[in-house]
């Protein structure tokens, strides 16, 4: 029988972006039915498995993508299902990652849940590509967001500061004028897929955040100048307004976890 840390390396070894998906939700499915409940303890990879495509590129290499008819849509949802494959990998190693660190029975659970929704949301993504005459790997995307990602790979409480904490909440901050924009292009079903994607990435952020204020307790660590110094340490540039404040207080992140921050950063023109 397999442990739950053997179904993330299963899982982040997969290449095929289809499989790696529909394999998380079988996972997923096993973890909540009893069928796994060890957690275990295994060697991940320091890269997960990628197909031959897309092409993946630094992101100051990357092409300016358009932002106006079909081609730009296509761009905008290619790039978000990039994004969703990513996350797949990054619930799945954050879960398998740290297991001296106990965290309890509902720590797997949630993240069982979040790999499971970030697949759906992928599965989504690129069914809406196949139905706009395009599909994931037709163009190429950037490796950032993995490597930023596993220079937390030291602490979890730095992982959990940096991924849900910045990376998905950041797509809570995103979505509503892409929303807007989708609409007034027409594109009300590119539109609704994002609005059922973003109401779920709350319950992701909220889990981080959750998370992240436990492993400060347990470190008797303060709250928000603990992140600003993680955020200073991992972060290659200052937190950007505007700000879904909505979204983030709904995620447990009020605007005292991040507007002292913005506010005390240099002025890039001063620098």
């Amino acid at each position: 029988m397999i442990s739950l840390a053997d179904a993330a390396r299963q899982v982040l070894l997969t290449r095929d972006p289809m499989e790696k998906s529909l394999l998380t939700a079988e996972f997923a499915q096993q973890w909540r039915g009893g069928i796994i409940t060890e957690t275990g303890r295994v060697d991940l990879p320091d890269r997960p498995g990628r197909p031959d495509k897309p092409e993946l590129h630094s992101p100051a290499r990357m092409p300016k993508r358009g932002k106006g008819g079909l081609k730009g849509r296509i761009g905008l949802l290619h790039a978000l299902a990039h994004i969703e494959l990513n996350a797949i990998d990054l619930a799945w190693d954050i879960a398998a990652r740290f297991p001296d660190e106990n965290m309890p029975r509902d720590f797997y659970d949630d993240w069982v849940q979040i790999a499971d929704d970030e697949a759906k949301h992928f599965r989504m993504l690129t069914a809406r590509l196949g139905e706009l005459g395009a599909c994931y790997g037709d163009l190429p995307a950037h490796d950032g967001l993995w490597q930023s990602s596993m220079e937390t790979a030291y602490d979890l409480l730095a992982r959990l500061a940096v991924v849900p904490m910045v990376f998905e909440a950041r797509g809570l901050d995103a979505t509503p004028p892409t929303v807007e924009r989708l609409i007034a292009s027409g594109d009300t079903e590119s539109a609704e897929i994002l609005r059922l994607i973003a109401a779920e990435e709350i319950a992701h952020v909220a889990a981080g955040r959750k998370y992240y204020e436990m492993m400060c307790d347990k470190r008797g660590l303060p709250y928000y100048t603990t992140w600003h110094a993680l955020l200073r340490k991992h972060l290659r540039g200052p937190l950007r307004p505007p700000f879904n404040d909505a979204a983030r207080y709904d995620a447990g992140m009020p605007p005292d976890y991040y507007q002292d921050y913005v506010l005390e950063l240099p002025d890039e023109n001063d620098a």
